[in-house]
């Protein structure tokens, strides 16, 4: 049976845990208050203590007084988390948002399924001041742990502790279980799901098709995954933005996509290749190909090669697939994997080939933590090779885009839409694309 959410209020008390006569440090979130609760009542109460406290509403710093803008909170970001370390992380990363994007945050820990509904909650408040001139601002974040009934049932937690007429961005780092309650409960509340499609087990392929399915319906996505892979997009796009080279996008004949796996036996299955996909997802996307042949393994596994490659080893088979331009022209697809010491599943190396009146043209991007690299050849001659400063971006950076994001990403959409069709789902129309080489 679930806990009794409904009960009176548990009556614990709160902390400041940081005096408010201290001042407060720019840019630097602080925890200032701490309590816990047991009911959702018990956690409404401890809110508005905190709220309610005259030192929350003025601080002194220095000979002047500061004055916290009260209840500053932009939206409701709601967070589940499968383990207590991945929702301390999770909660850590959400105070060193807290001048940039106050909210409401609630981070949910299911813990044992079994046994009588509990719930415990830890209530907090971090407050910053984001520069020397403006006022402190102060977010709340309840993090609650919850076991029986209750863990099964996250969305009678989240319903009543929602600040009203304000989004919800439900973040969901891990492994979704699309198409349970729980999540058809949980997403049903939100106004934007964040994931991390290359956090996924096993190849990946299932969540991709379900997560395409769910921004079909109307949800607004973000998927870390496709995020990070704006600066490889940048890159591209480079390539054809210059006018001797433009001619050749409407030519593309082949897309390779080279990524990194440990080897063994069982690669091909164990391996996640969401962000591979998405390379060719976005760039079909854009070019409004159709998919003929859905991706499907090859018949043997490839060459081992890389350094990390040793004797016997194994990346796996690699996957194929068949596009084709509105003209009736084909394009081939290679999702190719090597050993590679890097995490599996990293992309190591795009590559497209363009053949125009008889002239080849082929383009291949790399990418390393702080840069991205760019070499074109025109008919076998390097003609162009250039380095950009594109550093890789923090879950934190990650976080902060999606949560700023409004409306729905119609560039986002029609990849994660083509990625789906590419494995295996029905093959979408493309969502309106602005130009072929359009940027996210």
């Amino acid at each position: 049976m679930a806990a009794d959410l409904s009960a009176p209020t548990d009556g614990l008390q709160g902390e400041a845990i940081s005096p408010f006569g201290m001042p407060l440090a720019q840019g630097d979130p602080t925890l200032r208050w701490s309590s816990q609760a047991t009911t959702i009542p018990g956690i409404e109460h401890e809110l508005a203590r905190f709220w309610a406290l005259p030192q929350a509403r003025r601080a002194v710093d220095g000979p002047a007084e500061r004055t916290i803008a009260a209840r500053t909170s932009v939206l409701n970001l709601v967070v589940v988390a499968r383990s207590p370390e991945l929702g301390q992380r999770s909660a850590s990363m959400i105070s060193m948002l807290t001048g940039r994007h106050p909210s409401r945050t609630l981070i949910l820990v299911p813990s044992d399924p079994d046994g009588p509904g509990w719930l415990r909650a830890q209530v907090r408040a971090y407050c910053m001041v984001p520069r020397a001139d403006a006022p402190a601002t102060c977010a709340e974040q309840i993090y609650a742990t919850a076991g029986g009934a209750t863990g099964r049932h996250l969305g009678a937690i989240v319903a009543p502790l929602l600040v009203h007429d304000l989004p919800v961005t439900l973040w969901w780092p891990g492994e979704p279980p699309f198409g349970t309650a729980l999540a058809r409960d949980l997403i049903g509340m939100a106004d934007r799901l964040a994931v991390d499609g290359s956090s996924w087990a096993g190849d990946g392929l299932d969540r991709l098709r379900a997560l395409a399915a769910l921004g079909a319906g109307g949800l607004a996505v973000s998927d870390f995954a496709l995020m990070r892979q704006a600066r490889w997009r940048e890159a591209v796009a480079s390539v054809f933005d210059r006018p001797e080279f433009l001619p050749y996008l409407r030519s593309v004949r082949r897309v390779a996509v080279t990524y990194g796996t440990h080897g063994g036996p069982d690669a091909e299955t164990r391996t996640n290749i969401v962000k591979p996909i998405y390379h060719v997802a976005w760039l079909a996307s854009r070019l409004r190909l159709r998919v003929v042949r859905p991706l499907e393994r090859t018949g043997r596994p490839g060459p081992a090669r890389g350094p990390a490659a040793g004797a016997g080893s194994e990346p796996g088979r690699g996957m194929r697939a068949l596009l084709e331009w509105d003209r009736g022209t084909d394009v081939e697809i290679v999702i190719r994997p090597v050993i590679s010491g890097m995490p599996a599943g990293t992309t190591l190396r795009v590559e497209i080939l363009s053949e125009r009146r008889g002239t080849e043209l082929r383009a291949e991007v790399t990418a390393e933590s702080e840069s991205v690299h760019v070499r074109v050849w025109e008919d076998g001659v390097e003609a162009l090779e250039r380095t950009f400063a594109a550093p890789r971006r923090t879950d934190v950076d990650l976080l902060a885009e999606a949560i700023e994001a409004s409306g729905r990403d119609l560039v986002a959409r029609g990849a994660s839409s083509m990625a789906a069709a590419l494995a295996g789902a029905v093959a979408p129309t493309a969502p309106g694309a602005a130009s072929a080489t359009g940027r996210s």
